[in-house]
């Protein structure tokens, strides 16, 4: 009985791959050559993993849950941060933990007034631990440093007034910080997050000549006060920040409700698992190496 061409076909192309092996273990390989090699050995596994999941006639499943995914876990402390109660900015007192948190503003500047109010933050950020930390108190006060840093700039500067401002705060294990940081931005545009672009300097500090000599921050024009700044030339004029910060109401989503952003985060969870079959074979490697 004649052998079907498709499995003649199958050991024609695994004898020709070991004969590839042989010849690449044994040459002396230039940095060029070497790295058109591996591009063709990534191309090729590539399309093998490809024709396996053609031939193959059970389907991917829609999604796959990793808690260890790193979007996930941001995903994750980010929610438990806004889960917690929002407390006055003013009225914050010394507590153990890094981690991160949130501001809100609740006051009538004009600036202010599609968020005022509402869940969507002013500003967000985090407090990294210091090296090694792993419990609580060896984290010692860095998120309520971090608190207070931005509660005393606002008190020093003009058209703000510190009653206004509310905050949450999460103290979260050492290292994921950083994570829940990042979905934070994403999922907000905080107007004086650096990342926005617009009204940012909140977190500069005047105590080094170099800041003292540079361009007076977008969050210093807006809000004059701080004493180190008062020198410096603008960077932007106030009119150009105003429309600037209009704009970006206007085009960025403002949740006027919890609900609003759990319902934000259920798409991002969902928008994470999606089920990537370039990251089969990795699945695959990693339970191998829980086997």
């Amino acid at each position: 009985m004649a052998r079907r061409p498709e499995l003649k076909k199958a050991d024609e192309t695994a004898a020709a791959l070991e004969q590839f092996a042989g010849m690449v273990r044994v040459a002396e390989l230039t940095p060029p050559s070497r790295k058109r090699v591996l591009a063709a050995i990534a191309d090729m596994k590539d399309a093998l993993r490809k024709l396996e999941r053609n031939i193959d006639p059970i389907r991917l499943p829609d999604a796959f849950f990793d808690p260890s995914e790193p979007r996930l876990i941001g995903h994750f402390v980010a929610l438990a941060l806004l889960s917690q109660e929002r407390l006055p900015l003013g009225a914050i007192t010394p507590f153990y933990g890094s981690g991160v948190y949130a501001i809100y503003y609740k006051g009538p500047a004009d600036i202010y007034a599609p968020i005022s109010g509402t869940e969507t933050p002013i500003y967000v950020g985090k407090a990294d631990p210091p090296t090694g930390a792993k419990t609580v108190v060896e984290q010692e006060t860095k998120l309520f440093g971090r608190l207070n840093e931005h509660r005393k700039n606002i008190e020093k500067v003009a058209g703000i007034d510190l009653k206004d401002f509310e905050c949450r705060a999460l103290a979260v294990q050492s290292g994921y910080q950083a994570a829940a940081e990042n979905h934070l931005i994403r999922l907000f545009w905080p107007i004086w997050n650096n990342e926005t672009k617009i009204l940012f300097g909140i977190g500069k500090h005047g105590d080094a000549a170099t800041t003292r000599a540079n361009n007076k921050s977008p969050w210093d024009t807006i809000h004059p006060g701080r004493t180190w700044a008062e020198g410096n030339p603008e960077a932007k004029s106030t009119e150009s920040i105003r429309l600037e910060v209009s704009e970006h109401f206007r085009t960025k989503p403002i949740f006027r409700t919890t609900e609003a952003i759990f319902n934000a985060f259920a798409e991002g969870i969902r928008q994470a698992d999606r089920f990537d079959p370039a990251k089969e074979k990795e699945m695959e490697e990693k339970s191998n190496d829980t086997e």
